[in-house]
């Protein structure tokens, strides 16, 4: 009897033995394994068809992980396609968006900052996402006679124009190694920079539309003026006639207009000149 009982006891004992190496191996093989973490991504809901998630993916709504509301990540990361990035304007929302999330495009530190509204109790943009999203829709900015886009690239998002502040540090530092040179009556900036052996910068002509810009190059007799014109950033001559304000300088509201070539027989241009 007593040897039966010695005998199931070491039995009982082998037995666990076996259970707390197989448990081992199998706590070993669990911590051995990289398990992923659950991403999640906000995007767009503004397309029929489209949409572009925060991670800079766009793809059409059918292809929309219905868990994390991701797109797949088989596409361009950061896509411009169909942009004009000397005007930061594209012809559709979703890869406005997508483009604008790219860094090379958007600064962080920059975007945060910028008021969702006009009012100056109004906030900020929390984050990247929200100011591509917020910026690409269109505005009055991209339109004309309140019913007409002014062309088909009509979805911007270059940071708005400091058109009555002061000039900033930043801007001062994006017109480094750029020559600022005011032309003649009728002139276009092409021409303006070619008479120097330089060449007009196009993707510099929004950080000079800008008020403060024009008002240190140009005597701006007159008031400081948004208007709409390819001739701008630029200031009417003193003998135009009175309905085009004489002496008066006139900023763009829509960049996407912006352009090397444009001129206007009654203005001289501010051009950026390399």
């Amino acid at each position: 009897m007593a040897k039966s009982v010695v005998k199931l006891f070491q039995i009982l004992i082998l037995q666990l033995y076996i259970l707390q190496q197989f448990l081992s191996t199998v706590y070993s093989i669990r911590t051995s394994i990289n398990i992923q973490k659950e991403q999640n991504c906000r995007n767009t809901v503004q397309g029929r068809y489209m949409l572009s998630d925060d991670n800079g993916h766009v793809c059409d709504a059918l292809s929309v992980d219905p868990w994390s509301r991701c797109c797949p990540e088989t596409g361009k990361k950061f896509s411009c396609h169909g942009c004009n990035l000397v005007s930061q304007c594209c012809n559709s929302y979703e890869f406005c968006v997508s483009c604008c999330l790219s860094p090379a495009q958007t600064q962080k530190e920059l975007a945060v900052k910028v008021k969702i509204a006009k009012p100056v109790t109004a906030g900020t943009y929390a984050s990247v996402f929200d100011f591509c999203a917020g910026r690409c829709r269109h505005s009055s900015e991209s339109v004309v006679h309140e019913n007409a886009y002014i062309s088909d690239f009509h979805h911007c998002f270059s940071l708005p124009s400091n058109s009555s502040g002061a000039i900033d540090t930043h801007s001062e530092a994006r017109l480094s190694g750029i020559t600022v040179l005011v032309g003649r009556q009728g002139e276009s900036c092409e021409s303006v920079c070619k008479s120097k052996e330089k060449s007009c910068v196009p993707g510099k002509l929004m950080v000079l539309n800008n008020c403060e810009f024009m008002k240190k190059y140009m005597s701006c007799k007159g008031e400081c003026m948004a208007s709409i014109g390819a001739d701008q950033p630029a200031e009417v001559v003193e003998d135009a006639p009175l309905h085009l304000h004489p002496g008066a300088c006139m900023y763009t509201r829509t960049q996407g207009v912006l352009s090397c070539e444009g001129s206007h027989r009654h203005t001289r241009r501010l051009c950026p000149c390399a």
